[in-house]
């Protein structure tokens, strides 16, 4: 969320800033909302202080046995325009409140403005693997396998659930136990186990509410959402509370499921595993101080690349461009592995700078050592990374001339010596 007073003294700059990130959002009429929201403000305030004068005299008159008649009658008017300004003014708050909570984030100066082909590529590394075969897809590998029941998945749950079974299941949770593993040991980060559900306020702090709702599994209570990603609840972790600024950064990683409807995208991928309903994930979460955000996001993009790099899969790097960003980045990496049986460029991390804009909305600050007053942290993410892409990659760039799929070696332990994915 934005600071309503930095968007009155920046209007041209969030116009430009809306413009980069394709929202039709209205500011004129967002502002002008707001000045009637003060205007209404400093009448109710003002009356308020006149009541309190009349109610005064009021007491005065009684004391000196004088009648107050004339005088409460005109009271009696005043909180009779209170009444009907304040109904008033709490529409214009609630419809102002959802509103700001509408306009996405700004974009940082160093973001290429524009679209898809606006987006930058850092770096390449890896080589495009080259076989002396045909190679396959990763959903024949898998049927080849018999380690993805993609015939029995939907009976369960519906289209674009997947149902992982024998050394399918154990290279999963191979997965998650090594990057978790990787992450807290190496890397530094403390292991959360959160919810797999969260209430309304903590999507509103991570911003997939307002602006995300379709996408979302929303329970029948109204109030709680299947988490789309950790981000989710490990932010709000600290949601309401002053970080003292000794204690930052904080950094994070959680395992958790994460459900999407996926609302937009019906007819892509229904096939296989690159585009699910549910699907794992580790993520990373970064607390910072405003002035170490952006190295952090770049330390962020290193560990979740380290990742990628230990089990030897090509990947790139991109800076995605303004109109290619979530709505709440103001600066955001995407790593994207190769499939060669696809012969597709996959995203499975994407890390984030929101800077302050989820604190604002979930009142996350620290407090200065020198000075004592209380500022917003900065908040940052990153999948460190996710499932199941990465699974695809493995099994197309891993993959044997006799269907056989070479474990890579850093997983090699979480199955005790085996070696290969045989059927």
């Amino acid at each position: 969320m934005l600071d309503i007073k930095f968007i009155r003294e920046n209007v041209e700059l969030i116009k430009e800033g809306l413009k980069n990130k394709k929202s039709d959002f209205d500011l004129d009429s967002f502002l002008n909302l707001n000045e009637r929201r003060r205007q209404l403000s400093g009448e109710v305030d003002n009356l308020r202080s006149q009541q309190n004068n009349i109610n005064d005299q009021v007491s005065f008159l009684i004391k000196e046995k004088k009648d107050p008649k004339e005088i409460i009658a005109q009271s009696k008017e005043i909180s009779k325009n209170i009444s009907t300004l304040d109904d008033e003014l709490k529409e214009i708050r609630k419809n102002f409140q959802w509103q700001l909570l509408c306009i996405p984030n700004i974009a940082h100066q160093s973001v290429p403005a524009g679209g898809e082909a606006d987006n930058k590529i850092i770096k390449t590394v890896g080589n495009l693997k080259k076989f002396n075969f045909e190679p396959l897809t990763h959903v024949e590998l898998a049927e080849h396998l018999d380690i993805v029941d993609f015939k029995r998945a939907p009976k369960l749950a519906g289209s674009n659930f997947i149902l992982f079974k024998g050394l399918g299941a154990k290279l999963e949770r191979a997965l998650i136990n090594f990057m978790l593993d990787l992450h807290t040991t190496e890397h530094g980060y403390t292991e959360i186990a959160p919810p797999f559900v969260a209430n309304t306020a903590s999507m509103i702090t991570t911003a997939q509410l307002p602006k995300l709702e379709e996408d979302m599994y929303r329970l029948k209570d109204e109030e709680h959402f299947l988490i789309p990603t950790a981000e989710v609840p490990v932010t709000n972790i600290h949601s309401g509370e002053t970080l003292e600024e000794q204690s930052l950064p904080i950094n994070y990683t959680a395992y958790t499921a994460c459900f999407r409807k996926e609302a937009g995208s019906y007819g892509k991928d229904t096939k296989g595993l690159v585009r699910v309903h549910q699907f794992d994930k580790v993520e990373l979460v970064k607390f910072t101080k405003p002035d170490d955000s952006y190295a952090e996001l770049e330390n962020l993009l290193v560990d979740a690349c380290k990742v990628i790099d230990l089990l030897d899969i090509p990947y790139r790097t991109t800076l995605l461009a303004t109109g290619e960003m979530s709505f709440a980045a103001a600066k955001c990496y995407d790593i994207e592995i190769y499939a060669p049986g696809m012969d597709r460029w996959l995203e499975v991390s994407s890390c984030s700078n929101f800077e302050d804009f989820q604190a604002r909305r979930g009142n996350i600050r620290y407090r200065d050592k020198i000075t004592g007053k209380s500022k917003f942290v900065h908040t940052l993410n990153g999948s460190g990374v996710a499932l199941p892409r990465l699974v695809v990659a493995i099994l197309e760039n891993y993959q044997q001339k006799d269907g056989s799929v070479t474990i890579p070696e850093v997983l090699r332990k979480y199955f005790h010596g085996r070696t290969e994915l045989t059927k």
